[in-house]
């Protein structure tokens, strides 16, 4: 089962925020400058959290996770470019 979580980050230094922005590339979309939508697996999300753990200066930088259930998924409202990031997993009954 996956979860949806937005990851948002403040990254002082120009190398550490490359690198972690080419992390959460491989894992989600970005949506902002700094903060990406991600749908991820227990496994995916403790991969995720270990690369950037070791990407960033803890003293300096911070990196949030926020998860948000299928029903605040549900209740995400965009103004501008386009429809939701991600469809709805398709669910095949045979």
């Amino acid at each position: 089962m996956k979860t949806f979580v937005v990851v948002a980050y403040d990254i002082s230094d120009d190398k550490r925020r490359e690198r972690v922005s080419k992390i959460l590339e491989g894992y989600g979309e970005r949506v902002q400058y700094s903060v990406f939508e991600c749908r991820l697996d227990r496994m995916q999300y403790l991969r995720l959290r270990h690369a950037l753990a070791e990407a960033i200066k803890p003293e300096e930088d911070v990196i949030s996770f926020y998860f948000l259930c299928e029903a605040d998924v549900r209740r995400i409202e965009r103004i501008g470019r386009g429809p939701p990031r991600f469809e709805e997993e398709a669910v095949i009954v045979g």
